[in-house]
C-alpha cells in the first residue's frame, strides 16, 4: 500500500524499491516477490531491520511493546538468514555500544 501511495512521485533515491522490498528476506521467505539477498537493495535491507526493531519495541493494539532486548534478540537470531549481517551488526552496535535510545522506550 505504501508503494502505491508514492508510486507517481519521482525521487532521486530508490524510495519506491525500498518500500516495496522491505518485507523481503535474504533467504527468499519474505514478500511480495520472495526475493533473495542479491536481489534486495541495501536500502531495503536497512529498512527491514529498522522496521522489525520498531515493530517489536512499540505498542500495538493487539499486544504491549516487547522491549529493545527482544527486538535485538530477534534480529540477532535471524542475522544472515533473514536480515543482512552487516545491517544487523550496525544496528546492534548503535544500541549496545553507542547506547542509542528513544524517548519513552521502556525496557522489558
Amino acid at each position: 500500500m505504501g508503494y502505491d501511495i508514492i508510486n507517481d512521485i519521482e525521487f532521486p533515491w530508490p524510495i519506491k524499491q525500498m518500500i516495496f522490498q522491505h518485507h523481503e528476506r535474504l533467504d527468499g521467505s519474505g514478500y511480495p516477490n520472495s526475493l533473495t539477498s542479491e536481489d534486495i537493495i541495501i536500502e531495503a535491507k536497512i529498512l527491514a531491520v529498522s522496521d522489525v526493531v520498531e515493530a517489536i519495541i512499540s505498542h500495538r493494539p493487539y499486544r504491549a511493546a516487547l522491549g529493545l532486548e527482544k527486538a535485538l534478540e530477534e534480529i540477532k537470531t535471524y542475522r544472515g538468514s533473514a536480515y543482512d549481517s552487516s545491517v544487523v551488526d550496525a544496528c546492534v552496535e548503535l544500541f549496545e555500544k553507542e547506547k542509542l535510545s528513544f524517548p519513552n522506550l521502556k525496557s522489558r
